[in-house]
């Protein structure tokens, strides 16, 4: 057994490498199939024709053919130059690597597999380990937190998987009101500030938190629901005046109106006033008889979540209102009182208003709480360490005296946090040092991304320019952190490598009028610069043969005559060697 095993793996190696080199046999093939065929099919004959036309055309065919050329060349160039744009990659080179690169792989595939009776049990085993990986994956993924979207991507070599790092979207703990402030920019200039996708998150976030299976059959909450779906906010705002029509005391209809029918923020803040005795008083019904069964358990969740939105969204108004000890107030017992729901990030909140307060020592303790190493990252917890850490020496920091005698502990300890933040987010310098126009930020955001860039740059670049020298230490070392990064991106320097997915993500998060930030810059695809080439080519030969067209017609002939040169001395030397009637050996053969 083990000696016919051996065979048969050497024999399906020896098959495997022909058909890798099979294609040099078949243009073999080909051209003792035109050699063989010369005669019958008159190709010296159509050849000396061939070069007799040629030699009868006119200037004016030549110019033609070279401006069409440059016309079709420059047409796929425009072409390829949007899609990379567009999609960042070449659609030449898509097509290729997905239709016909995977055609031939199929095809190799079904060749060696219809010759692998032996090694069914090896494709069996990997095939039950492939299932067995995929359907932990799909556990690990139905486990995880509904206020996100993960991909997660198998890799095969050799039996072992590996796991792509997930694209998780997050909710913006810091995003605006629709009615009070994105809609203004709606009526300035007409631009919509939120997209399709970021707005369909949204409204699966509300049906995710303020509903439960207690609502069932009460027509107020399932009126809620509609209006959660709907796309058009005119439809939304009036099925949650109608809920609240059945029931005054509905809190998601006066979440609802909060955000998107209050025009300002204080009437925004009395509507979330409102809601929130509704939701105190509903939590405090529930907070005995959660224990009874498990409708009153999701009710229970579900007022605690409406509790804590509601809380953090008049933080937030207080904030944006100038009264910052009653903000800083809300968030530090929202973080005290519910110390387990991560998933809103209050502490980010926090962190900020403690920052306009200048309240860096405050600041500095939240930081030491949550800058661990087992706990999940954000542009604010980076960068916030890396600007308090900055205020300490970038007073007196020159770049001109810092290369001379050296940096000190504390300049290394400060240039270190700001090169771990950009590794984190390399998208956020370029925003806080002005060198890219801000947008608003949306109502969700990809960690890593473009999207925390601008939602962290949005609010936090006041506190940047408000510490003396703080954009000067930045714009003097963000780029060494680039240095430092292994390329290509195979492996980190302090974080995990930076995730492939997050361009596309933010593509989808911000509006289309932005510019979105990539990282790393990716060189432009073979295809682009190939018909570049040919366009700058056959565009500059057009110009000469248009200028120049006896010339031009002179070398163009000439050029043919090279190009047949070597083709009419092959035909001769294997006329001297082969037989002169090849068929007719073969006939007597």
């Amino acid at each position: 057994m083990g000696l016919m095993s051996s065979l048969f793996d050497h024999l399906k190696s020896l098959f495997s490498w022909a058909w890798t080199y099979l294609w040099i046999l078949w243009f073999i093939l080909v051209v003792i199939l035109f050699y063989i065929l010369k005669g019958p099919l008159k190709l010296t004959e159509n050849v000396s024709m061939a070069t007799m036309f040629f030699n009868t055309l006119t200037p004016k065919f030549y110019v033609a053919l070279t401006g069409t050329s440059s016309l079709i060349s420059g047409l796929i160039l425009i072409f390829e130059w949007w899609y990379f744009k567009k999609y960042g990659t070449s659609f030449i080179e898509q097509v290729s690597l997905n239709y016909i690169s995977s055609g031939l792989e199929s095809a190799l595939s079904q060749t060696n597999s219809s010759n692998s009776d032996g090694s069914s049990q090896q494709d069996e085993s990997a095939s039950d380990k492939a299932l067995r990986y995929d359907s932990e994956s799909n556990q690990c993924m139905n486990s995880s937190s509904s206020n996100g979207t993960n991909s997660v991507n198998l890799q095969a070599n050799n039996s072992t998987f590996s796991v792509i790092p997930e694209c998780k979207v997050w909710k913006n703990p810091m995003s605006l009101l629709r009615g009070a402030e994105y809609s203004k920019l709606t009526e300035a200039n007409g631009k919509e500030p939120l997209t399709f996708y970021d707005m369909n998150l949204s409204a699966q976030d509300h049906q995710t938190f303020f509903t439960c299976e207690y609502d069932d059959g009460k027509p107020e909450y399932e009126i809620m629901q509609r209006a959660w779906r709907e796309r058009n906010p005119s439809t939304r705002i009036s099925l949650a005046n109608e809920a609240i029509k059945m029931n005054p005391e509905c809190t998601p209809a006066l979440i609802l109106l909060a955000e998107e029918d209050a025009k300002t923020i204080i009437d925004a803040e009395k509507i979330f006033k409102q809601a929130l005795r509704y939701a105190d008083l509903a939590f405090k019904k529930t907070l005995h008889a959660q224990e009874q069964g498990h409708n009153f358990e999701g009710l229970h969740k579900r007022n605690t979540n409406i509790l804590i939105y509601l809380k953090r969204r008049l933080g937030m108004c207080a904030r944006k209102l100038g009264k910052l000890k009653e903000a800083s107030k809300i968030f530090r017992d929202l973080v005290k009182e519910f110390p387990m729901m991560s998933v809103y990030n209050i502490h980010e909140n926090l962190i900020e208003v403690l920052l306009e307060m200048q309240s860096y020592p405050d600041v500095q303790a939240v930081l030491s709480k949550y800058d661990d190493i087992n706990l999940p990252k954000s542009a604010t917890i980076c960068y916030t360490a890396a600007l308090l850490k900055a205020r300490g020496v970038s007073e007196r920091f020159s770049p001109d005296l810092a290369s001379k005698r050296g940096l000190n502990a504390a300049e290394i300890s400060a240039v270190d946090a700001i090169h771990r933040a950009v590794e984190f987010n390399p998208h956020v310098p370029k925003y806080i040092l002005e060198m890219k126009s801000l947008i608003l930020p949306t109502e969700h955001i990809l960690k890593r991304g473009d999207s925390e860039a601008i939602a962290y740059a949005f609010f936090h670049l006041q506190h940047w320019k408000r510490v003396d020298g703080a954009l000067n230490l930045l714009q003097c070392t963000w780029e060494g952190t680039f240095r430092l990064i292994p390329y290509p991106l195979e492996k980190g320097h302090l974080f995990h490598p930076y995730p492939i997915c997050t361009q596309a993500a933010d593509r989808e998060l911000l509006p289309a009028y932005h510019d979105v930030s990539v990282f790393p810059k990716k060189e432009l695809p073979f295809f682009i610069l190939f018909t570049a080439g040919l366009f700058s080519g056959t565009a500059t030969l057009f110009l000469l043969t248009h200028q120049y067209p006896e010339y031009a017609t002179i070398f163009f002939k000439i050029l043919l005559k090279w190009i047949a040169a070597p083709l009419a001395f092959l035909s001769e030397r294997i006329d001297a060697l082969m037989p002169t009637n090849l068929i007719a050996a073969f006939t007597r053969i």
